[in-house]
Order: C-alpha cells, then structure tokens, then sequence
C-alpha cells in the first residue's frame, strides 16, 4: 500500500476512457479535488481501464489533457487498473480461502426468469442464490459471487449522512468475477483504494447504492473503510442523469477552449459554495484555489440538477 503518512487526505478521481468527460465529471472532478485539497491532501487520478472492449482510443490522453486545461492537476503517478490483475487475483483468492465466495453458473437469462427472484430495483434484480449450494459437476461456471448478509451494511456519508442498506434485498449474492476470469468493478476498486491508500472517496450520488458491497467487501478482506461522500448529480433538461454523450467537455473536441473558468465557477456553485462574483474573472488555478479554502461539504444541496453557466 502507499505510504500516506505525510497526508492527513488521499482523495481520488477514477473515470473510465471509455468516452469524453462531461460535465458531472467535471463536478466529481471538482469534488474530489477541493475535499482533497482543503485539508492539504493528496488528489490522485487513476483510470479505470478494465473494461477494454468498450475503451474508445486516445480518449485516456483526453481525459488528461482535459483534466490539465481546467487546473486539475494530480498528485504522483497516474494508476491503471489494468497493471493490478495480480493484485485483484491476491485478494480474491482470499476471498476463496475465507469461504466468502461461491462459483455460480446462472445465466442473466436465468436470474431473471427465477419465480424467487424479487422484483428488480436501480440495480437489478437480485440474485436469488440459486448456486449457494453447489453447482452441478460439470456446469459452465459464470461467475463468481460472494455471499452477502442478512443485516443492513451501514455507513455515514457526509452530504446524504446515515445510509443502510440489505445486500441480500437489493443485489444478491454479487459478482466479484466473471467466468472468463474478468475481475469485477466492485473487488477492483476496493483494491484499488486500499493499494493507493486513498481514505476518502469523493464521487457522484449514483455510486451510492454500490458503496455497501464496497464496505462489505473491505470488511471480508479486513481493509481500511475510506470516507464517503456522494456529491448531487448534474442533470438533463428532462431532470435525468447525463449519458456518456450528454453535454461533453473534451480537449480533443475543443468544445471547452476558453470556457474553463466559467465551468468551474459554475461547479462552486453547482456544489453550494456560494463563491463571489468576482472569482468568476480569475484564473482557473485562483478559483480552484479558492474552493480549497473555503469548500465546506456542510453547504452541499441536498438535490442535484442542472448546471447553470
């Protein structure tokens, strides 16, 4: 693990190359940063490149050019989820070990057409724990799932506060790697975390409902469990969640050239910061300088929407 004992923060900022940032990137972006930031922390950036069939070329180079035309500049050397196979092999062999996991050999097909599985939520539908008690000899093995518990997962967020939630209600028994040996988002990014040294997680209010299988995992593992805050979501004019081809902000597209103080004003606000009229002239490093000073996750809105320049 990295040794973080100089820094009393280690934030992090992980998107996916597989599309232009966009402009609640931009707000998780900023978030992360200035709650890193403000206590002298460290803001790392790592990219999530696992998926590597839906990775677009040249979009990690643009999310970094990207990411510099605003100011956001970040600490240390850039992480690859893909240089951390053997990591994620590690720790779900102790997974393995502990009993904590189970090969399963369901199909989506299957899960779905199962009389016992309960109706689906934001995360689909739950898995019934067909395979908990063995598979057939022979079977085509899938995936591999964890065993979850009965009682809530807890834990404290700083803007949503006291969040509990049932794993075994709302996503089963969950995969942390597939039949083709794929390690999944949930195992690798709390290996991740853990090997960066990262104790606070800032990012948006989708991330929410995931972040108790993260807990669960770590404590399987015996992980430290980082801070949390999920920070309220930029929306559509129809009030939904931005796509990956919504309101794009992108170096390579130029679509941002000499806007970029603007946007970041336009966060502050966004994120409740009620920054001064002024700073809107200044210079990206001085509003990002600024926001450092003076960020406060007490004045983040409890509602997201639409980001007003």
């Amino acid at each position: 693990m990295a040794n973080i004992s100089d820094y009393s923060v280690v934030g992090r900022f992980a998107p996916s190359p597989t599309g232009a940032l966009h402009t609640g990137s931009l707000v998780a972006a900023v978030g992360s940063y200035l709650m890193a930031k403000r206590g002298g922390g460290r803001w790392l950036l790592r990219l999530d490149d696992l998926d590597a069939p839906r990775q677009v070329p040249g979009m990690a180079d643009d999310i970094l050019r990207t990411l510099e035309s605003f100011g956001l500049f970040w600490d240390g050397e850039i992480a690859f989820q893909s240089t951390h196979l053997n990591d994620y092999q590690h720790f779900f062999e102790l997974l393995q070990q502990a009993g904590s996991v189970y090969p399963c050999c369901c199909s989506r097909k299957e899960i779905a057409m199962s009389a016992s599985a309960p109706h689906p939520g934001d995360d689909g539908i739950p898995y019934p724990g067909k395979c908990r008690g063995g598979t057939t000899a022979g079977s085509l093995i899938r995936s591999w799932r964890v065993v979850v518990p009965e009682e809530d997962v807890c834990f404290s967020d700083m803007r949503k506060g006291r969040f509990c939630q049932k794993l075994s209600a709302v996503s089963g028994d969950f995969v942390v790697r597939r039949g083709d040996g794929e390690f999944a988002y949930q195992l690798a990014v709390v290996v991740d975390d853990y090997l960066a040294g990262v104790n606070q997680v800032v990012r948006g209010e989708d991330l929410l409902s995931s972040t108790p299988r993260q807990i669960y995992l770590q404590r399987l593992l015996g992980l430290p469990q980082p801070d949390y805050c999920h920070l309220p979501l930029v929306t559509g004019p129809d009030g939904l969640k931005l796509s990956k081809r919504d309101h794009l902000i992108s170096s390579q597209l130029g679509n941002v050239a000499g806007r970029e103080r603007l946007l970041l004003f336009a966060v502050l606000r966004f994120l409740g910061q009620n920054p001064p009229a002024e700073l809107a002239e200044c210079s990206c490093g001085a509003i990002l300088e600024w926001g450092a000073t003076h960020f406060s996750p007490l004045h983040l809105p409890a509602r997201g929407g639409a980001l007003e320049i």
